[in-house]
């Protein structure tokens, strides 16, 4: 097994005002040659978005873009004439392929959105645009660890994106023991701790850290307090 950890201090960090950004790989203006991606995960950014702001209209091509957020309510506007809100429980997934416009901002005046934006290298490239996005219940993620993205064309659950990547979902109470099986053979996991502390493989993750694995088959896991997991495993070359 070999493993690259990440601590949630060593992330890169933009406050604009309007939006507080931690970033785990290289993006915008911070650059680390050594946290570019981890195989086609490409960008991991913990975003807080004011009251009323957001991001204007912009655009993306060939990248798989999901969000999930945590607290408060995202309201998402595309060229494909899609108009939706995520909040917490909700997985939101854009193919960009031949290209897309859209914008992204906080509904509520009075309260900041938290979310996780994350980018996938896709597998295929100037596919047609897509969207889509699904809501997840606190108790389908309650000491399991349940898929929310998948690649289009299995059965899997959840989302589904242009890359033979899983992602999952869990919240595992304090004590709680369980093992993720490698989807693939030869792919790698990334684990990222959105809430408590928790023992990968005998390594020690606190709040926001993440660890990217490879050469293993399997992940021991054990819950050191109540705890938010967010699991990535994707192909490491692609």
């Amino acid at each position: 097994m070999k493993y690259i950890l990440h601590k949630a201090d060593t992330r890169g960090h933009a406050n604009h005002g309007w939006l507080d950004s931690y970033h785990t790989f290289s993006f915008a203006g911070y650059h680390d040659p050594e946290r570019v991606h981890f195989g086609a995960l490409r960008v991991l950014n913990d975003d807080t978005v004011a009251g009323g702001m957001g991001f204007g209209t912009h655009p993306h091509e060939n990248m798989e873009i999901i969000s999930i957020p945590t607290s408060g309510d995202l309201e998402h506007i595309d060229d494909m004439g899609n108009k939706q809100v995520i909040s917490q429980g909700d997985v939101q997934v854009m193919s960009a392929g031949t290209g897309i416009q859209h914008g992204e901002k906080n509904k509520n005046l009075n309260k900041p959105v938290k979310f996780f934006q994350i980018w996938v290298f896709p597998n295929q490239k100037d596919v047609t645009p897509r969207y889509d996005q699904k809501s997840f219940s606190a108790a389908e993620k309650h000491n399991n660890l349940l898929t929310v993205v998948s690649p289009i064309g299995t059965n899997d659950e959840g989302v589904q994106i242009h890359q033979n990547a899983w992602f999952s979902l869990g919240n595992l109470d304090k004590d709680y023991v369980t093992t993720y099986d490698l989807k693939k053979e030869k792919n790698g996991i990334y684990i990222f701790v959105i809430e408590g502390e928790v023992t990968i493989n005998g390594e020690k993750l606190n709040r926001r850290d993440g660890l990217g694995i490879t050469d293993s088959k399997k992940l021991e896991i054990k819950a050191d307090t109540d705890t938010e997991l967010l699991i990535i495993e994707v192909p490491l070359k692609f």
